[in-house]
């Protein structure tokens, strides 16, 4: 569905040099960012801000030209044939609206189906499906401004989906909604896969995200791409510390055993780092329950968000 060779985007800028002279500089936001997506498959690209993720989901759109390498989506060269490829994806911006702000939201979706040339029957089919899963219907006959912010990004996934496409492109798909909202919007994009097999490429700064919907992660920083892996594998080798959550009868002394540490007491509930080289939970497990009465215990695996957070800060 996606094929991305060698792909690279510069900038040319002004930056002031003296009183009023001006020099010209050249940023390099994507270098050299190479990598495939299958049809069916829900990727997460991810990276710290100013990585180059939104450059690159505007290459893939058509909405820029690569300065070197080539792309293909749904085997059309974006920049290119851009209005076609516009028939095979859809497009969410956290921060851009494909709906009208002063029309209630019904005509929005009427206003599309006419510009994507949208038969009706199908058209009508769409919209009652995304009615129903995001519960559209209290608010179908509201203006776009009066709307909630998660209600509208409820109506912008309804409004990149009516033609039908099958390719999603998710930018900060839930920035600013509540939990609540978030859980829905996460809920229908997993049953949009599961039903039509729509391919998902999402960008975003909320990894929970990524753990609800991905099994595939691609991580950018600096313009490349420095990781692609499932979210096992990255654990599997960057998050070698786990956490084993300790309930004991009783108040005690920090527990003493090989290979792990205790890194917090609260009453009888204490918190023991280990790492997976240098034993299993069932090891440490056996050794505590050896030594210690017990009421509960609980391994915690590292949260992706931690891991990604200290790749961007160290490196891989």
């Amino acid at each position: 569905m996606i094929r991305v060779d060698n792909i690279s985007k510069t900038f040319s800028i002004w930056r002031r040099s003296g009183r009023v002279r001006r020099r010209r500089a050249v940023v390099q936001a994507v270098h050299d960012v190479s990598f495939s997506v299958d049809a069916g498959d829900m990727v997460g690209y991810v990276g710290p801000n100013g990585a180059g993720k939104s450059t690159t989901i505007k290459m893939l759109t058509g909405v820029l030209v690569p300065t070197a390498g080539e792309a293909q989506v749904a085997g059309l060269v974006p920049y290119k044939q851009r209005v076609e490829l516009a028939r095979h994806i859809g497009v969410v911006f956290g921060q851009r609206s494909l709906l009208w702000w002063d029309l209630p939201l019904a005509d929005s979706f009427e206003l599309l189906r006419h510009i994507y040339r949208v038969d009706a029957r199908a058209h009508r089919e769409r919209l009652d499906e995304c009615i129903t899963l995001l519960q559209l219907g209290e608010f179908l006959t509201t203006p776009v401004r009066q709307l909630s912010l998660g209600q509208r990004m409820r109506g912008e996934l309804t409004a990149a989906l009516l033609h039908g496409p099958e390719l999603l492109f998710l930018d900060e798909p839930t920035v600013g909604l509540d939990v609540v909202s978030k859980e829905g919007v996460r809920t229908f994009l997993a049953d949009l896969n599961a039903r039509h097999g729509t391919t998902v490429m999402l960008t975003t700064h909320d990894l929970d995200d990524i753990e609800r919907l991905c099994s595939r992660l691609l991580i950018i920083d600096h313009g490349n791409v420095i990781y692609d892996g499932g979210l096992d594998a990255l654990r599997n080798k960057y998050g070698q510390e786990r956490t084993l959550v300790v309930d004991l009868a009783e108040p005690s002394a920090a527990i003493t055993v090989d290979d792990a540490v205790v890194v917090q007491i609260d009453g009888p509930r204490q918190w023991l780092r280990f790492r997976r080289d240098d034993t299993t939970a069932a090891a440490l497990i056996a050794d505590i329950a050896a030594r210690y009465s017990l009421r509960d215990l609980t391994v915690e695996e590292p949260a992706i968000e931690d891991i990604v957070r200290r790749i961007y800060v160290e490196g891989m």
